[in-house]
């Protein structure tokens, strides 16, 4: 009642519905994986399940790319200017045209490197395959529907997706060689939910796409820069981990390694829908009481879910991955450790720290953190192994929530 009573009517309606959304969304999202996780791992094995998620992990790096922070800048442009349509409008237009050309710049970097070395040429079919989740997550603005505080649709195309993913999935893989088609499915469903999207975007919201003035098109990619590199750098520490197992320790290493970080990735995302909602409010109207409220509950929460997860590990591996699954146990319990770490860090970022002018400290932790965690993985490169990937996680996180505290208390923020 107390965080409730911060709010005005209207905004409570706005926010309790956007939360109740998205937090449909990610129910959804979580409990489909949970559907295919255990068909997947059984099915094609740990090798190859490893080697689907080294691919997914090798493309991420182009996610990151095209992404270029635009779902952090472009959220916040189309929030302050969401009733001037042809602002809207322009903001649209460059934010796509700028992915347009990240994505072809992405293929021709992905064919070079794939040619060049043996490691992928091997396997040329399945990267190109899953360069489809670029192209898919580069059609679906999901930054608009954001900023424009409309997730009822975000819900909708998500769903859509994964139901796409879930049904091909149990009709086209059936056996260890199939591996190949799991991420060609999984792009057919996010490309087919980006193209409607923006049939919704032009439909409901009388947004066109046109060409803007190049001085906008030139501030949009500007302006997004200082988000890109601290996305950047989070996407980049996080698919680094895969993919250097994958190329130190084998494909196998990367399927122990992913069954846990796909779980830890899931609860995570279940905090996803209070960021979402929390970020374009708190850019308006820089309320520190409410976001401290959010705050406290959400570590609570989180802290009870992350004890439960130490406990129940060996028999949620066991239950939703199989027995040969079983050395994920430990790194899925590191995690969560990292888990009690993450969550308050996330919330004390972007929807704290940058609406309140010190994104420098949102920013600069991150791309410190990474840098960090990518000096370790070079350094433990020789003995790599799944556990020491895992405290590597819980580490960087620590680096980086520890700067945003320092920020907050060096600006008397609280």
């Amino acid at each position: 009642m107390k965080l409730l009573k911060l709010l005005r009517s209207d905004e409570y309606k706005v926010i309790s519905e956007n939360f109740l959304s998205l937090s449909l969304l990610q129910i959804l999202v979580y409990v489909i994986p949970l559907i295919t996780l255990p068909y997947l791992t059984r099915t094609l094995g740990v090798a190859n399940y490893g080697l689907v998620n080294f691919a997914i992990a090798f493309n991420a790096y182009f996610q990151v790319l095209t992404d270029y922070g635009f779902g952090l800048s472009a959220v916040r442009e189309i929030s302050i200017n969401r009733e001037d349509k042809k602002k809207i409008s322009n903001i649209f237009s460059s934010v796509m045209i700028i992915k347009g050309i990240l994505t072809i710049i992405s293929f021709l970097i992905l064919t070079v490197i794939v040619f060049s070395y043996q490691k992928f040429a091997q396997h040329w079919l399945l990267y190109l395959f899953a360069f489809g989740i670029v192209i898919g997550t580069t059609l679906s603005p999901t930054w608009f529907y954001q900023g424009m505080e409309r997730m009822k649709y975000i819900t909708m195309l998500n769903v859509l997706t994964n139901f796409i993913f879930l049904v091909t999935i149990f009709t086209f893989i059936k056996k260890p060689s199939d591996y190949i088609y799991v991420p060609l499915l999984q792009s057919l469903g996010l490309i087919t939910a980006g193209i409607i999207s923006l049939h919704i975007i032009r439909r409901k919201f009388n947004v066109k796409f046109h060409i803007p003035p190049f001085e906008d098109i030139k501030e949009t990619f500007k302006d997004s820069t200082q988000f890109f590199l601290s996305r950047a750098s989070v996407s980049i520490y996080t698919s680094s981990n895969s993919f250097f197992l994958g190329l130190f320790a084998g494909n196998s290493a990367v399927g122990y390694y992913s069954a846990a970080e796909k779980l830890y990735i899931a609860a995570q995302s279940l905090y996803g829908p209070l960021v979402q909602v929390t970020y374009p409010y708190m850019a308006k109207t820089k309320n520190k009481k409410f976001h401290r409220k959010i705050l406290k509950y959400t570590l609570i929460l989180n802290t009870l879910l992350c004890i439960m997860i130490i406990i129940l590990a060996p028999v949620i591996v066991k239950i939703i991955f199989g027995a040969a699954y079983m050395p994920s146990v430990w790194v899925l319990r590191f995690l969560a450790i990292a888990l009690i770490i993450v969550i308050p860090s996330i919330l004390l970022g972007y929807p704290y720290l940058a609406v309140l002018g010190q994104q420098k400290y949102a920013n600069g932790s991150v791309i410190l953190g990474s840098l960090a965690h990518l000096a370790m993985l070079l350094a433990v490169s020789p003995f790599i192994n799944i556990y020491i990937v895992a405290v590597l996680v819980i580490i960087t996180e620590s680096i980086v929530l520890a700067l945003r505290i320092y920020g907050i208390n060096k600006h008397d923020l609280w």
